[in-house]
C-alpha cells in the first residue's frame, strides 16, 4: 500500500474514531440502547409470531405445511440481504443505513398489521427481513466507533448480543400475551410502535462525527465499484435459493425436484462467486479472500454457526411437545421457557472477561456446558414431571453455555479484522447465525419426523430425543474444531493496520487513478 493511500486514509479514521471518545458516558449509553434495538427486533420478529402460527392458520386459511414460511420468509430473506448489507454499512454511512432499515422494518410491520391475506402477510415478512438486514451491519459498523476501545467495545458487543438471545425469549412472551389477550395483528403493531420512534430518534441522536460524511460524485462512483454488484448479487441468489431448498426439505421431502433443484444451483452459484472473487481486484470483491485469514477468523466463523441452531432447536422442540402433547397453554410454555433467557442475559454481561481470559478457553467452556445441558435434555425432556429434575437445569446451564459461545465468538470476530469492515464482518457473523440455524433445522426436523415415523407415534419423545442427540454430536464437533484450531498466541492482538488491510485506503487508491 502506498504512502500517499495511507496518507489519504488516515484522516477519515480520524473522523470516525477519535470523537467519539470525547462523548459523555451518558450519551454512548443512549446511543447503545438505541443499537440494540435492531438486534431486539431482529429477534423479537424471529419468535414473537410462533404462538400466532395456529391463530393465523384459522384465520388466512394457511396450511400446516405453508405454516413454517411465515418465519422463513422473514429468515430467508434477511440472511440473504445481510451481506450486502454489511458491504454499504462499511462503504457507505452507516447512519443512513440504520436508519433507512429501521424506518422501512417500523412502516412494513404497522401495514402487515392491517392484512388478513396469507400471500399479503408473506410478502410483507419477507419485506421485513430485507429492512431488518439493512439495520444489523450498520448497528455493528456504528458501534465500533461509539466504543473505540478495546474493553468498552467487548462490553457493548455483548450487551449487543445479549438483547437478541433475551429478546427471543421474551419476543415468545410478548407474543403470547398479544396472541392470547389481543389479537396476532398486535404482534406486528408492536414491532413498528418500537421501530419508527428509534427511527426518528436516530436522526438526532447518532452523530456524524461517528458516520462517513458525503463524498464528491466520482468518490460515490468508486464506492459503487467497491461494492462488488455482481458476486453480491450471485452470492444473494445463492443463498435464497440455499436457504429455501433447506428448509423446504424437512417438510416436503429432500428427494423432490422442488428441493434438489435450488439445492444444485446454489451449490453451483456459490462455486461461481469464489471463482468471480479470483477474477477481479482483492479490494472490490464482496468478501475480500484475506478475511478468512485473519487470526481465527474461520474458527470463529464455525463456532458462530451454533448459537441460533441451538436456541431454535430447543424451542421447536419443546413448545411443539408441551403444546401438541402435553397440552399446556400458550402462556405456561412460555413461562417454562423463560430461564432460557434468564440465563442468557446473565451471560451477556462477561464480555470484559475476553480481555483477562483467552477467548478460546470462554468459548470451550461454553460449549461445553452446552454438550451437558443437551444430554440432560435427551434423557429426560420427554415427561412433564421431569421438568425440574432435567428440563431446567438443562435450559439454565445450556442457554448460559450457549450465551458464553455467542459473546466471545463476536467479541473476538471483531476484534480480529480492522475497524473498516465492521459492517461486512457483523453482515459474515450474523449470517452465519442465520444459516447454521436453517441448516440445522432442517436436518433437525428430519430427524425428528424420520425416527417418529418409525415409532408411528409422534406423542412419544424418541423423535425429539433422537434429534437433540444429534445437536449433542455437532456441539462435540466444534468443541474439538475450537480445541485444535483456534490459536491462542493471536489472543489480544491489535486489529490488521489500516495500511495494510484498510477497504477505506484501497478506496482512496481507486479514486485517485480515476482522478
Amino acid at each position: 500500500m502506498s504512502e500517499s493511500a495511507h496518507a489519504q486514509a488516515s484522516p477519515r479514521e480520524a473522523v470516525t474514531d477519535e470523537p467519539a471518545k470525547g462523548f459523555s458516558l451518558t450519551r454512548k449509553v443512549f446511543l447503545l440502547l438505541m443499537l440494540c434495538s435492531a438486534q431486539f427486533l431482529d429477534a423479537f420478529n424471529n419468535t414473537a409470531l410462533v404462538p400466532a402460527i395456529p391463530t393465523l392458520m384459522g384465520s388466512t386459511g394457511i396450511t400446516g405445511s405453508q405454516s413454517a414460511w411465515i418465519i422463513s420468509a422473514f429468515n430467508l430473506t434477511s440472511a440473504s440481504f445481510l451481506l450486502i448489507s454489511g458491504r454499504i454499512s462499511d462503504v457507505y454511512n452507516p447512519k443512513n443505513a440504520f436508519i433507512t432499515g429501521m424506518c422501512f422494518l417500523g412502516i412494513l410491520s404497522l401495514g402487515a398489521g392491517f392484512v388478513n391475506n396469507k400471500i399479503a402477510i408473506l410478502v410483507f415478512r419477507a419485506l421485513m427481513g430485507i429492512a431488518s438486514a439493512l439495520t444489523i451491519p450498520s448497528a455493528f459498523a456504528l458501534l465500533v466507533r461509539v466504543f473505540p476501545g478495546p474493553l468498552e467495545q467487548a462490553r457493548g458487543i455483548a450487551v449487543l448480543g445479549g438483547c437478541g438471545a433475551v429478546a427471543d425469549v421474551l419476543g415468545l412472551f410478548i407474543g403470547a400475551v398479544l396472541v392470547q389477550y389481543a389479537s396476532y395483528h398486535w404482534v406486528f403493531w408492536f414491532g413498528a410502535i418500537v421501530a419508527l420512534p428509534v427511527s426518528l430518534a436516530c436522526l438526532f441522536i447518532i452523530p456524524p462525527e461517528i458516520a462517513k460524511s458525503k463524498d464528491e460524485p466520482d468518490v460515490r462512483c468508486a464506492k459503487w465499484e467497491s461494492l462488488d454488484p455482481i458476486g453480491i448479487s450471485i452470492l444473494t441468489v445463492a443463498f435464497i435459493l440455499f436457504i429455501y431448498s433447506v428448509t423446504s426439505g424437512s417438510a416436503n421431502g429432500w428427494a423432490t425436484a422442488g428441493v434438489l433443484t435450488p439445492l444444485i444451483i446454489s451449490i453451483l452459484l456459490i462455486v461461481g462467486f469464489f471463482y468471480w472473487e479470483t477474477l477481479i481486484h482483492v479490494d472490490k470483491a464482496a468478501i475480500p479472500p484475506r478475511t478468512w485469514f485473519y487470526n481465527n477468523f474461520s474458527v470463529l466463523f464455525g463456532s458462530a454457526l451454533l448459537p441460533f441452531f441451538w436456541w431454535n432447536a430447543i424451542f421447536i422442540a419443546f413448545v411443539t411437545l408441551w403444546q401438541d402433547v402435553f397440552h399446556w397453554t400458550v402462556i405456561s410454555t412460555t413461562i417454562h421457557m423463560f430461564p432460557l433467557g434468564v440465563a442468557a442475559m446473565i451471560m451477556s454481561f462477561t464480555g470484559p472477561l475476553s480481555r483477562v481470559v483467552s477467548p478460546k478457553w470462554i468459548i470451550l467452556i461454553g460449549l461445553s456446558m452446552t454438550a451437558v445441558s443437551t444430554a440432560l435434555l435427551a434423557v429426560g425432556g420427554g415427561r412433564s414431571e421431569d421438568y425440574w429434575l432435567y428440563v431446567l437445569p438443562g435450559f439454565c446451564i445450556g442457554s448460559a453455555g450457549m450465551m458464553l459461545t455467542y459473546t466471545h465468538t463476536n467479541i473476538a470476530i471483531f476484534q480480529a479484522v480492522p475497524a473498516s469492515m465492521a459492517g461486512t464482518v457483523g453482515a459474515i457473523f450474523n449470517g452465519a447465525l442465520q444459516f447454521g440455524a436453517a441448516v440445522g433445522l432442517a436436518v433437525f426436523c428430519s430427524i425428528e419426523t424420520s425416527v417418529e415415523a418409525i415409532h408411528d407415534d409422534i406423542e412419544q419423545f424418541h423423535g425429539r430425543s433422537a434429534a437433540l442427540w444429534f445437536l449433542l454430536g455437532i456441539l462435540l464437533v466444534e468443541i474439538v474444531s475450537v480445541s485444535y484450531f483456534y490459536k491462542r498466541g493471536m489472543d489480544h492482538k491489535p486489529q490488521p493496520k489500516s495500511d495494510d488491510y484498510d477497504n477505506s485506503a484501497a478506496l482512496s487508491v481507486t479514486v485517485e487513478k480515476a482522478r
